[in-house]
């Protein structure tokens, strides 16, 4: 298991970013993470394709090791910092690989700088009209006709929410663990050494309900999605497209793979692993950089 240092860029807005660099291909991918993660989750991945490629895993703002002086307000937010991150690095153009929720902030960055962008890889992304949350009955289940439309709403969310801010606040690595191993880790656990490692990164976020609160007014459709109307962003992503889905993925639905997919048209490809949970990086490695080094050969 290797340890790839941290190391710091620090932007013109201000802000400190962190990454951690592996490989000196010719090719560079830039690693974009999901919430509660970081750059550090990417490791595995890294191991096995820093002998083709040159791998730049960012901790995003408010993630990590890198800073959050000013509160995000959209995925875009995060977009933007990567952007001038990698203008810092004197990058010139790249492929991206977004996880979760840094799926949407690679379409962001895609649709917003297409020039930077060679080729998009989505696993297991958000949607593009979102990450909805609802309101909880008394039984702590969610109110399916009822969404949370607010960030203070997102705030005060008994289930989702604060008890995932109070294992933060008490480094309750536990109560993460079982979060993840029942929502993310139900195929396979990262090896023990890992799994420490990455809920000591789990525990530095700082962003939890800015992001919740983007994820949930992120819309790059057309449409209204029952909180923000569309901004129609999708339809500037001019780079192709892969579109990586975990088929027992129990956060996000095969379903929503199957609708980026087909709202980029002939742009996208949908790659189905079978088997596979939220994390193919733990589920499948193999077959995930058999699937990615095919694609960006």
């Amino acid at each position: 298991m290797k340890n790839y240092p941290v190391n710091l860029v620090t932007l013109p807005n201000g802000e400190t970013i962190a990454y951690r660099e592996a490989g000196q291909g010719e090719q560079t991918v830039v690693l974009l993470h999901g919430n509660m993660s970081s750059s550090l989750f990417f490791d595995t991945l890294m191991e096995q394709m820093e002998a083709d490629y040159k791998l730049i895993a960012f901790d995003m703002r408010g993630f990590g090791d890198s800073s959050y002086n000013r509160p995000i307000t959209s995925l875009l937010d995060l977009a933007q910092d990567v952007v001038q991150a990698s203008e810092a690095l004197g990058l010139k153009s790249f492929s991206m690989l977004g996880w979760s929720t840094g799926g949407g902030v690679a379409l962001e960055l895609a649709a917003s700088r297409p020039d930077l962008v060679d080729r998009v890889i989505l696993v297991n992304s958000v949607s593009l009209t979102g990450y909805p949350m609802f309101k909880k009955d008394a039984a702590g289940q969610p109110k399916l006709t009822e969404r949370i439309t607010t960030r203070e709403e997102v705030a005060t969310d008994p289930v989702q929410v604060l008890p995932i801010l109070h294992a933060y606040a008490t480094d309750n690595k536990e109560l993460l663990r079982s979060v993840w191993n029942a929502l993310i880790y139900h195929e396979a656990k990262p090896c023990p050494q890992r799994y420490e490692r990455y809920l000591e990164a789990m525990l530095k976020q700082r962003n939890l309900v800015d992001v919740d609160y983007a994820l949930i007014t992120f819309n790059m459709t057309a449409a209204h999605n029952g909180v923000v109307a569309g901004t129609g962003r999708i339809d500037l992503v001019q780079a192709p497209v892969l579109v990586v889905q975990g088929e027992n993925d129990r956060v996000v639905p095969l379903a929503w793979a199957k609708d980026t997919a087909a709202a980029l048209g002939s742009k996208a490809a949908l790659h189905m692993l079978p088997g596979v949970g939220h994390s193919p990086f733990t589920d499948s490695l193999d077959e995930l950089v058999a699937l990615l080094s095919a694609y960006l050969r």
